[in-house]
């Protein structure tokens, strides 16, 4: 005589009938007709449906035919205060992109405009699939925490600083322009007001925001806070030969090493970009292993030349762990989707090699490494039993998903995040049929329209904008 099948338990949760399932679980499964059961914002079965519906009563059915589900992106670099910076630019090598457009620009900004562009940055990155992103800072660090954190979306925060006023690059604006102990104090008072509240939604990191203009002391002054507060010390590195260049005339030594040799250089760093390199550097990378952010639309968009330069995808065959970034609305796109052909194709084209960064690389960049990046695999970048219920679907009715053979290969290669139909974070629906659920999307946007006006009349947008055809 059988026994009795158990009584079905309860979920908060319960997504069935998806038509693949892409887990970037450590056995890289892909599920066709599956389910997941989420209890308390954590993943507690993930199967097959006929498996979950006999197990589980939920709150909560969502059926997901027509989809195609995976982790929450994570948007490694992306300057929510940037977001309304599109088209003030372009054609801008790094030098003049950095001093004459977007360090004026950020300057302009006031506590509004960068909640305003904080909360249209969290609205575009969701509609994207992405669920997480670390910001690298800017001077009204509170207004992004309140803009991101009010729309549901994860966020890895911290605050802009810069102690050296002038490199061989430039000159920073004069609102802008801080102290060493001026840096340190309001990192720590940012750790202070924040760190371990907001249910976990909230990460915060240490950041010097470019290596030419931090000095030793700032640098070192920073990662002994990052140490004393268990948190993460990020910076941009290397994405231009001109900065690369900067370094060595003004210490004597290229970035990494210059990171080395201050006893900085560890797992806990995140180098944002970091693509031209000495040979020796490589090795260092290797050694020390910091993650490393591959921003191939930035790279793009200025001629940068750091993925011409770049060694992504042998460093991550070195045990390197690299994640992938936006970087910021000026260089067109924030799509953690397009991120990721970019990354896969361009490294083949560089390469002349088809085999290099295959679309599972890509999206193991754009999840599981992102987590790690930030110090996160334990909770998010995989869907699997135990981790918080972040995950996104797509829907796979759209031309561009079909006909779907391998999902992998479509979302990689012919997708964007235009397909992004619901966005899950903890078991919680912050996006519905593209929308935000949390907060009015229609009345962000109209103040996304506002503060742009209020930007471009403190701006000399002449001098900004580039164009070779006449608008009258």
């Amino acid at each position: 005589m059988s026994e009795p099948s158990a009584a079905p338990q309860s979920c908060d949760l319960l997504v069935t009938h998806i038509d693949w399932l892409i887990t970037v679980d450590p056995q890289r499964r892909v599920i066709r007709d599956a389910a997941l059961a989420v209890k308390d914002g954590r993943f507690v079965e993930v199967g097959k449906t006929a498996d979950l519906l006999a197990r589980w009563q939920p709150k909560q059915a969502v059926q997901a035919r027509g989809t195609v589900v995976t982790p929450g992106l994570i948007d490694n670099h992306l300057h929510a205060s940037f977001q309304l910076s599109r088209g003030l630019a372009d054609e801008a090598n790094a030098q003049q992109f950095l001093f004459e457009h977007m360090y004026p620009y950020e300057a302009a900004n006031s506590r509004e405009d960068v909640q305003v562009s904080s909360a249209f940055a969290a609205l575009e990155l969701m509609r994207h699939g992405v669920t997480c992103f670390t910001d690298p800072g800017n001077y009204h660090p509170d207004a992004t925490i309140e803009a991101v954190l009010g729309t549901g979306m994860r966020l890895v925060a911290a605050c802009s600083c810069f102690d050296k006023t002038k490199s061989v690059m430039g000159l920073l604006p004069a609102s802008m322009i801080e102290s060493t102990e001026a840096c340190l104090d309001k990192t720590e008072a940012l750790f202070e007001r924040y760190l371990g509240h907001h249910h976990g939604r909230l990460t915060m990191s240490a950041s010097f925001r470019g290596m030419n203009n931090a000095s030793d002391a700032l640098i070192t002054g920073l990662k002994d806070l990052a140490n004393k507060h268990g948190v993460k010390l990020q910076t941009h590195a290397c994405f231009s030969y001109q900065t690369h260049d900067a370094s060595v005339a003004a210490s004597g030594k290229a970035e990494i090493e210059r990171l080395e040799a201050l006893g900085v250089l560890d797992e806990n760093m995140i180098l944002v970009h970091s693509g031209w390199l000495e040979p020796q550097e490589v090795a260092l990378l290797v050694k020390r292993k910091p993650t490393l952010v591959c921003s191939p639309s930035s790279s793009l968009h200025n001629g940068y030349g750091y993925m011409a330069a770049g060694h992504h995808p042998e460093l991550m065959a070195m045990g390197v762990n690299v994640s992938l970034g936006s970087d910021h609305a000026s260089s067109g796109v924030v799509d953690m989707i397009q991120e990721m052909r970019m990354a896969a194709c361009m490294y083949k084209e560089l390469r002349m090699n088809p085999r290099v960064m295959p679309p599972e690389h890509a999206i193991e960049m754009a999840t599981l490494n992102g987590a790690k990046g930030v110090g996160l695999a334990h909770r998010i970048g995989s869907i699997e039993v135990g981790k918080e219920a972040d995950f996104v679907l797509f829907d796979a009715s759209q031309p561009e998903w079909q006909p779907l053979y391998n999902p992998v290969s479509n979302l990689v290669y012919s997708a964007t995040g235009s397909s992004v139909k619901d966005v899950f974070i903890a078991g919680e629906q912050v996006l519905k049929d593209g929308r935000l659920t949390r907060i009015d999307h229609d009345a962000l946007m109209r103040q996304v329209g506002q503060a742009a006006e209020r930007i471009a009349a403190r701006l000399d947008m002449k001098k900004l904008l580039k164009g070779f055809w006449p608008v009258s």
